[in-house]
């Protein structure tokens, strides 16, 4: 893989988007910064970071994704390839909150931003962007939040995370034309809160109870209600109480 290190920078989304408008990189090329002033969380949200302290990347997938309605599945892929690799490093009671945040014992780790781009031929390209909390300790302003340090009691190599994310990440690509079914089975295994009663907020700030059934493959959360009725929300349609 091409590994592109940057000292400082706004977005490493932005920056590996402009790069692969004007450039053919290489499938898989990846962007690391030790501080991003301006990090992007889902839906027009900020992702915040110690300097030095974590690890701050994205990654150019191409060649994968052939329509709107497959977006999902690299979601799923990128989730999961960062879920297992954190399982191997010991990290333990990890699991994925939809769409894809990592949690480990219900602090939230890792942030994902899936941006993809329609080219003109109508290829999709896509920049996934993934923020771990690697080897910061300090968390009084992020309470839902902690990091792979605190949780393990000590610290890690961020670049050798981030080859091990991407060749994980690889693989699965490579492999989803028979493995499909099986990483959507996996991602459902992962998934936090799952089968168990659970309280959520909706847009118009009404609280319920529901229980999670699952993820639908346009990515869409799947809950049962309390009248027995499946319903389906959209990121940032809904939000988990916990």
């Amino acid at each position: 893989m091409k590994l592109i290190k940057l000292d400082a920078i706004d977005s490493t989304n932005d920056f590996l988007k402009a790069l692969a408008s004007q450039d053919e990189l290489e499938n898989f090329t990846t962007v690391t910064a030790e501080n991003q002033t301006k990090g992007k969380g889902q839906v027009g949200g900020v992702w915040k970071t110690e300097a030095g302290k974590n690890l701050t990347m994205s990654v150019l997938v191409k060649d994968f994704l052939f329509s709107n309605d497959e977006v999902f599945n690299l979601s799923v892929l990128v989730s999961l390839s960062v879920a297992e690799v954190l399982k191997t490093l010991n990290i333990p009671d990890i699991c994925i909150k939809w769409p894809n945040d990592i949690l480990s014992y219900n602090k939230k780790l890792v942030g994902i931003l899936i941006e993809n781009t329609l080219k003109s031929d109508g290829r999709i390209v896509s920049v996934a962007g993934i923020g771990i909390n690697v080897n910061q300790t300090d968390f009084n302003e992020l309470p839902t939040a902690s990091s792979m340090a605190v949780i393990a009691g000590k610290s890690f190599d961020k670049e050798e995370l981030a080859i091990l994310i991407v060749e994980k990440l690889k693989e699965k690509i490579q492999s989803w034309n028979t493995s499909a079914q099986i990483f959507w089975d996996d991602y459902f295994n992962f998934l936090f809160k799952k089968g168990i009663p659970t309280a959520f907020r909706d847009n118009y700030n009404k609280d319920f109870m529901g229980i999670i059934q699952g993820v639908s493959p346009l990515g869409k959360l799947q809950v049962l209600l309390e009248d027995d009725s499946v319903a389906e929300f959209e990121i940032k349609e809904v939000k988990m109480l916990y």
